[in-house]
């Protein structure tokens, strides 16, 4: 019987190759859409899944409420690990201290490279599960030692063991390789990581590091924790909340600690008013939709063109009833069609796939691969291929098994005046879906071009920017005055953080007038004389930094946030305080936006320090060719740093970066939107030719009383017309609600300008209309005698 099945769904398939194009072609995009979205999902959903103890890891975060609002964070005090692992011994396991990721050159000899690492306590490779391949985890506990991964090993020493061999780090102490740990996987927190240094060597070589020892206010480190066995994460958080808070002695200060689990980290990352709001996991559910709905529109096509067709069937139905077949085995017959269909649509989309995914790998940032040998994949994809047959044959499959066999035999079978009302109900669905995606595509991309059209209150053209090694500390001067006589090279500046962050926050500010129960807080940036010329910020009030002026030592330059946020009038020439050090304020700039593009700026304070520098900022000259100018520039620092390879990022570059995953989001909602428009014209244009090839007559009948061809597409167009206006209708409301939420979470954002959504509905008019006039004109000019020669 199912052999049977199988014979009359191929011969229908062959019999009507237009129309099962359409649907196979639609039904393997929809899928290959979903099985794309799905491995995202996947992906997505298991980050950081590979770490052993993954349920029992959490970071540690402080929120603080500075000027009434609460800010969350992982910067924690050095104290507090020792105060957790004694006073709270049984609620963890581990706790490991580190110190923020950053680039160091490692060097073997001549060999250099430049990878990124960061400070850690010996339990730290262990709590993670690292899984080594030379040495063993805990060797951290030796302040001589370092952990590297697989692929720093083959850079630096190729084939060969390298434990007990010696890499000298950032061209100032060498470290001896005590353990080889394979490279972390791309979907983890961690993938950037290639070496780990010893945390008791971090301490015994930098000052600052020893005096936070003892401090509960230097809050410039993260602690990583694993929970006991049988300890919950927000019974230990309410445990410790007030820990910080009974050691800290700033006046009317709001600490309330709490531990952020590591399957939070990546998907919910963000924070408002001390509460975690979400983050990432928004659009993994956001796709995931998209994905059901693009499917979705696959099998309404299916339907639509299974019922549009149902009076060429209706007589195979009518004498197979005749002879005996019941509902249930018509039922029977025409899933099997659709799952053939389906199936035939699953093998079409595996081949898109994994054509697809070196470039959706690309424009996703993502290293995923089609999982050919896990059997959960080939569940999930038959499931897939299962679910969309039933789910596309289920109406055709009732409807056409209900046509009474008298009626069809005896030529009175007439699908009725609502025959037509659930394809259109199906049409208006499909196209509701499309107008909504295309809204929301353009949506995506002006908010991204809003947040860019952002002033920014300083020039990137022509600055880069170079991280400084140790060996060009105090070397400031010598580089200014060597980088100048290249003649290349406008300005120098140093700076304690790059132009894209404010690493420093800090508290203990005071001024005339201030309210005595606030605690503001100020982002912190160390600049030199020349930055204010260097990066071209605008003076709104004031002047800049002169060494003209010896007591410019003690002056400081605000932003406007700042000024804001102060709230004096003419406050140039005002005396600030931060614990009880006097500062004269000499002027004020406008925003620099140094950190996200989509948020207000921070208020920010910019003061003199030749010795707080990390970067330095260059200004090349205008119209000298960048090639020639980044060459001249190199030789300066390879002769004053010949220990460390040159590498400098552009201002422009490092800024364009803060759009990157925004820009993610909208270039894959603009492919799954075309795509989701390519399954909705393929099923239109099925219907189009349908409807043409069902009204052949009255076309000939019309055309014999004078109707012109124009008259003809109009007459064949408007129902489809109609259609559109309504999807119009339903997709403009429902978008605007959803992104009118989706834009909330920015509080620098673009509006919801009408013409956006005019201009997806003329633009699926006019999708509607090409996809039709080519079935209409067609029907149109055909040849009336033909048409009506068996009348």
């Amino acid at each position: 019987m199912i052999r049977n099945y199988l014979k009359i769904a191929f011969r229908n398939l062959i019999k009507n190759r237009v129309y099962s194009f359409i649907n196979i072609a639609g039904l393997a995009v929809g899928l290959m859409v979903a099985l794309l979205i799905g491995l995202w999902m996947h992906d997505e959903l298991t980050y950081d899944t590979s770490f052993d103890n993954y349920s029992r890891l959490a970071l540690v975060y402080q929120t603080n409420n500075f000027n009434n609002e609460k800010m969350s964070h992982p910067a924690i005090p050095i104290p507090l690990a020792s105060e957790l692992s004694t006073s709270y011994a049984s609620d963890f396991d581990n706790l490991a201290l580190t110190s923020w990721e950053g680039t160091y050159v490692l060097a073997v000899g001549e060999t250099k490279i430049i990878k990124n690492g960061m400070y850690a306590q010996g339990a730290f490779p262990g709590m993670f599960g690292f899984r080594m391949k030379y040495g063993t985890q805990d060797a951290l506990l030796d302040p001589s030692s370092m952990l590297i991964s697989e692929s720093v090993s083959k850079a630096l020493f190729g084939d060969e063991n390298p434990v007990g061999k010696l890499v000298k780090v950032d061209n100032q102490n060498s470290f001896k390789v005590a353990g080889v740990f394979e490279d972390l996987p791309f979907n983890t927190s961690f993938h950037e990581l290639d070496f780990l240094l010893p945390w008791g060597h971090y301490v015994s070589s930098n000052d600052w590091v020893k005096r936070a020892e003892q401090s509960w206010e230097e809050n410039s480190f993260q602690l990583f924790a694993q929970l006991s066995e049988n300890a919950s994460l927000e019974s230990v958080s309410a445990r410790i909340q007030d820990v910080i808070k009974t050691h800290r002695t700033t006046v009317n200060d709001y600490t309330v600690l709490f531990l952020h689990p590591m399957q939070d980290w990546y998907l919910r990352s963000e924070f408002k008013d001390g509460k975690n709001v979400g983050g990432r996991i928004q659009y993994v559910w956001l796709f995931g939709i998209i994905g059901l709905f693009v499917l979705l529109l696959a099998c309404i096509n299916f339907m639509n063109l299974s019922t549009a067709r149902s009076e060429k069937r209706a007589k195979e139905i009518g004498i197979r009833k005749a002879i005996g077949s019941v509902k249930g085995q018509l039922i029977i017959q025409f899933l099997s069609e659709s799952l053939l269909m389906s199936g035939l649509g699953l093998v079409l989309a595996l081949v898109m796939v994994q054509l697809a995914l070196p470039s959706f790998n690309e424009l996703a940032s993502k290293e995923i691969s089609v999982p050919w040998l896990i059997p959960y994949f080939w569940a999930g994809a038959l499931a897939f291929a299962l679910l969309t047959g039933l789910v596309a044959g289920s109406y055709p499959a009732f409807y056409l098994s209900s046509f009474q066999p008298i009626k069809v035999l005896k030529g009175t079978f007439r699908a009725g005046r609502w025959a037509a009302l659930p394809r259109k109900v199906l049409v208006i669905t499909q196209f509701t879906v499309s107008i909504a995606l295309i809204i929301g595509t353009i949506i995506v991309f002006r908010q991204i071009q809003h947040a860019k059209d952002r002033p920014i209150g300083y020039d990137r053209e022509g600055l880069i920017q170079v991280q400084l090694s140790p060996d060009l500390y105090g070397k400031y001067m010598v580089l200014r005055d060597e980088l100048l006589q290249t003649g290349v090279v406008y300005d120098v500046s140093q700076s304690s953080t790059p132009l894209s962050q404010i690493r420093s926050n800090q508290i203990g500010f005071n001024w005339e007038g201030k309210d005595p129960e606030s605690l503001p807080v100020f982002g912190m940036v160390a600049v030199t004389h020349d930055f204010g010329n260097t990066t071209g910020w605008k003076l709104k009030e004031g002047r800049d930094f002169s060494r003209s002026f010896s007591t410019d030592t003690s002056a400081i330059i605000i932003n406007e946030a700042a000024a804001d946020m102060i709230g004096i009038d003419q406050l140039v020439g005002k005396v600030i305080t931060q614990d009880g050090t006097p500062f004269t304020v000499i002027g004020i700039v406008e925003n620099l936006v140094m950190e996200s593009p989509y948020t207000p700026t921070r208020p920010t304070i910019f003061r003199l320090d030749y010795n707080w520098a990390s970067h330095i900022e260059i200004k090349l000259k205008p119209g000298v060719p960048t090639r020639e100018a980044l060459a001249r520039v190199e030789t300066v620092f390879k002769k004053q740093n010949p220990g460390s390879p040159f590498e400098y990022t552009f201002a422009d570059q490092e800024y364009e970066n803060k759009f990157r995953s925004e820009e993610r989001i909208g270039k894959l909602a603009t492919i799954f939107a075309v795509l989701a428009i390519f399954i909705s014209c393929l099923g239109l244009f099925g219907l189009a030719s349908f409807v043409a090839e069902q009204r052949t007559k009255e076309i000939g009948v019309r055309k014999v009383l004078g109707a012109s061809v124009p008259n003809l597409w109009a007459l064949l167009s408007k129902d489809f017309v109609v259609l559109v206006v309504v999807s119009c209708l339903i997709a403009v409301p429902l978008s605007w609600y959803f992104l009118n939420g989706w834009l909330s979470r920015y509080e620098y954002r673009t509006e919801l300008a009408w013409w956006v959504f005019l201009v997806a509905g003329l633009g699926a008019m006019l999708i509607t209309l090409l996809t039709v006039s080519y079935q209409a004109i067609k029907a149109s000019s055909m040849n009336p005698v033909k048409s009506l020669r068996s009348e």
